[in-house]
């Protein structure tokens, strides 16, 4: 079968029987088109381990906007698109090349980035809750923190899908797998208030109040979208005198942080992230490797005698 025929196939596989998200369909699309346009629609079955190795070649020389060459990262997404791909072909019986001769390019591990409780603290006193900008700000830094839900997941959030009463709520995230947020107290009573200042019967909860295209043909607000949260934590961040990075997914970070340090399990905070893989959530035991010196010397501390 040619290939553009199989990938056609391949992306409705995901969309009917996956159900996976647009966002990911889309880049999946993008990813094994680059494959076209290296070697041609080809057959399926001439994908071999030396066209993919010359593809990899390609793709790392590829370049971007901002650097002269791919990012790993970004290299290996199109390599797991591709191994996706072949996986398709085998269930379908197309003669093509194992997934599981593919490998994926080594990478460095991320340095995380998280905010101590006095970075956090001065943050959330930046936005101005004299104004419903600004209280709607408040409850967003504070619901993310609590929450440690993806920005996204923040975006896509209802009114009517948040329980303050009960300080839990189901949300989707991911792979189009729903899991449960808990939050604070305080992170309660800030979107509380946010929405007793509110007037209008827009459905999400989260809306923007500037610019000229605020509000649609009905008279509702649009909902706040992820670049503007972003934009925002990182206004925040620089107000409250923090000189690093700070993105939305620094306050999940955070979150994170904030459990293991307070004796939170592995485990526990890989199903709070909605990490299917606990090799993801591992990225944070180096941040917590100081705190364990502090339970070693507490819980096996031999006296000299």
């Amino acid at each position: 079968m040619q290939f553009a025929k199989a990938k056609t196939d391949f992306l409705e596989y995901l969309e009917i029987e996956q159900n996976r998200s647009q966002k990911t369909i889309q880049n999946y699309d993008h990813y094994l088109t680059r494959l076209v346009d290296f070697a041609g629609d080809i057959q399926v079955k001439e994908i071999d381990a030396e066209m993919i190795r010359k593809w990899r070649l390609w793709l790392n020389r590829l370049g971007t906007n901002t650097s002269d060459e791919l990012g790993k990262s970004t290299l290996n997404y199109h390599l797991i698109a591709l191994r996706s791909f072949l996986k398709f072909c085998a269930k379908r019986n197309m003669p093509a090349l194992s997934a599981d001769k593919i490998e994926l390019a080594r990478t460095k591990r991320k340095q995380v980035t998280f905010l101590n409780e006095e970075e956090l603290a001065r943050m959330f006193d930046q936005p101005d809750l004299d104004t419903l900008p600004g209280s709607r700000d408040r409850a967003i830094l504070e619901l993310l923190f609590s929450s440690g839900l993806r920005v996204s997941e923040l975006t896509n959030l209802d009114r009517d899908h948040i329980n303050l009463k009960r300080r839990e709520f189901m949300v989707r995230g991911k792979g189009q797998k729903d899991r449960p947020i808990f939050i604070s107290e305080a992170a309660a009573t800030w979107v509380q208030r946010y929405l007793d200042k509110r007037d209008d019967t827009t459905r999400p909860l989260f809306v923007r109040y500037s610019g000229t295209k605020k509000v649609d043909l009905s008279g509702n607000f649009h909902r706040l979208t992820v670049r503007s949260v972003q934009r925002l934590v990182a206004r925040y961040a620089l107000l409250a005198g923090i000189t690093k990075h700070v993105s939305p997914h620094t306050m999940r970070h955070s979150f994170a942080t904030d459990l293991l340090m307070n004796g939170a399990d592995l485990r526990s905070v890989q199903a709070m992230l909605g990490h299917s893989n606990i090799s993801t959530t591992q990225i944070y035991t180096h941040v917590t490797d100081p705190h364990l010196k502090e339970v070693h010397q507490k819980f096996h501390n031999r006296n000299v005698t």
